[in-house]
């Protein structure tokens, strides 16, 4: 259940297919089906970074499980560099927030991720 939340003050020629794209690496590095994958992409032409408009993103990833010390540097390279090659952004011009806001505190199809898995018996 990954939502990944895009900002950037640059514009992707085909922001669809960016998603698409960035959903794709999304799953495959943080380890979780597509089907679960959400990305919210904004364009934001004042987005400022360091006190100017160049190339810049923030990037927010909620996840339960995978998100921790040991696995957030291996991600932020992977998006980093993804950033770079589809975005021109470097490395230096851009902030991922991690976050793990836990089972009970996501909601999902009328009840919640922790109530889900103890109906299923999923320990977690």
């Amino acid at each position: 259940m990954p939502f990944l939340h895009l900002v950037s003050n640059v514009q992707p020629s085909d922001a669809r297919a960016f998603i698409k794209e960035f959903s794709k690496l999304a799953s495959e590095t943080l380890g979780k089906p597509e089907k679960a994958v959400a990305i919210d992409f904004r364009y934001n032409e004042s987005l400022s970074f360091g006190g100017t408009f160049e190339p810049a993103f923030l990037l927010t990833i909620g996840s339960l499980i995978n998100v921790n010390p040991e696995t957030n540097a291996e991600f932020s390279g992977v998006f980093f560099a993804f950033f770079k090659e589809k975005l021109g952004i470097s490395g230096e011009r851009g902030f991922i927030e991690f976050v793990d806001p836990t089972a009970a505190y996501i909601g999902y199809d009328g009840t919640t991720i922790a109530k889900m898995w103890e109906k299923a018996g999923v320990k977690h």
